[in-house]
């Protein structure tokens, strides 16, 4: 699943490549969308919510998605040949004159009324990277449930909307404590730490230079993290991550070698790194 910087970009540049424009096709293939046709309609904007993403529309409709693991919203130029995968993995084609976006592998799309966004977003916590962030709300929603794994508890969306998989581990080591410390057990500092840093680490990964409007990537916008993300500082291929992916290569700060487990609560298993010697706590 994509992280929320991931999302954030992908937006961003679906917006600089469809607002204000007007469709002149639409084909959303998907059984109970398979009769809407919003060609006519322009494209107020592109935003996104935690991980999910909401197309507006002049009519006071909205075209909700999600990317989930395999999902991808790819932008093509007029004429260009579209490369993101067969043409039975398309669910949505949104097109205008200057560009079309394709959405391959979508597991969530749904056409909602634009006041009736919070049935699909409602449950969200605060967005680290949103106008609704709020960090005294996002720590006091991770401490409720004091006996849930940290790892676990940053996944879950209803406690801040944007962390994913690679934030987790890497978060879980810049508070030197395991992913498997139960969140009440966090110390005081740290604990106040940790909205703050979560943050700081998507804004620095997201703050990127936007996509021309005119020249849309067909690269900008795949649901697989991007490879320039850092979360070291560093521009090394091999060193931007201080422990996710390197296992059983040594830590960056003690040399350690870096392990890993699965995590999770029988429905959702995830890898996840740490290092043994910086970071103290429970483990597997």
């Amino acid at each position: 699943m994509p992280e929320g910087d991931t999302v954030h970009q992908a937006a961003r540049r679906l917006h600089q490549a469809l607002a204000g424009h007007t469709l002149t096709r639409c084909d959303l293939r998907v059984p109970k969308l398979a009769t809407v046709d919003l060609t006519g309609r322009t494209v107020l904007e592109v935003t996104p919510r935690g991980k999910h993403l909401l197309t507006r529309f002049e009519g006071g409709l909205t075209l909700h998605s999600h990317l989930r693991m395999d999902g991808a919203w790819r932008l093509y130029a007029p004429g260009e040949r579209w490369r993101g995968g067969p043409g039975h993995q398309i669910r949505a084609i949104l097109g205008t004159d200057e560009s079309t976006a394709v959405g391959y592998r979508l597991p969530v799309l749904e056409l909602l009324r634009t006041a009736d966004e919070q049935r699909a977003v409602g449950h969200l916590g605060p967005d680290l990277l949103g106008p609704d962030w709020d960090p005294d709300r996002a720590l006091t929603n991770l401490l409720a449930s004091p006996e849930i794994p940290l790892g676990e508890a940053l996944l879950d969306q209803r406690n801040l909307a944007g962390i994913g998989n690679i934030y987790k581990s890497e978060l879980c080591f810049l508070l030197r404590v395991t992913p498997w410390l139960p969140v009440g057990e966090l110390p005081e500092e740290t604990a106040a730490r940790l909205p703050v840093l979560a943050k700081k680490l998507l804004e620095a990964n997201r703050d990127l230079p936007p996509v021309s409007r005119h020249r849309p990537s067909t690269d900008a916008l795949r649901a697989a993290p991007p490879s320039f993300r850092s979360t070291t500082g560093r521009t090394r291929p091999d060193q931007r991550l201080y422990v996710y992916g390197r296992a059983p290569r040594p830590c960056l700060r003690c040399g350690t070698p870096v392990r890993t487990a699965e995590q999770g609560d029988g429905s959702r298993v995830r890898p996840t790194y740490w290092c043994p010697t910086c970071q103290q706590g429970p483990t597997p």
